[in-house]
């Protein structure tokens, strides 16, 4: 068999170290999540099925949590990843709704004021007629 030697590559400049990513933020988004849940320490452990020994170090940013443990977190929140891992993502979900009007909603991106006053507006316009259309199948 013929051995190939391939130039080393070294990693991108643009990739950031995964320790470096998540000094900044999810320690702190770690313990602010939990204190909204009103849980302990140990109640996020279980959640989460993970060490609950480690909670305080990821907290205080002494120890940076594996891949495996992101996602523990991640799943006991239910909150994305993104969120948990960067200083400016926005909170969200960790499963986006499958309905198709939130995904084609989604997918539209930032709206101008009008367009999302008008959007509003036609979905109020919609829900009223449901409504109304409930109450008279309750008359009739």
């Amino acid at each position: 068999m013929q051995r190939i030697n391939l130039p080393s590559v070294p990693p991108p400049t643009w990739l950031p170290c995964l320790a470096q990513v998540i000094a900044v933020s999810f320690g702190s988004k770690v313990k602010l999540l939990r204190k909204e849940k009103a849980w302990s320490q140990d109640e996020l452990a279980e959640h989460a099925q993970i060490d609950g020994r480690q909670i305080s170090r990821y907290e205080n940013d002494r120890v940076v949590p594996s891949v495996e443990v992101i996602i523990k977190v991640a799943q006991a929140f239910d909150v994305s990843i993104d969120f948990l891992l960067l200083e400016k993502a926005p909170r969200r979900a960790l499963h986006a709704p499958q309905s198709k009007l939130v995904q084609r909603i989604a997918e539209m991106g930032a709206l101008s004021v009008d367009d999302e006053k008008s959007l509003l507006h036609m979905l109020e316009a919609i829900e009223a007629k449901n409504k109304l259309k409930a109450l008279a199948a309750k008359v009739g």
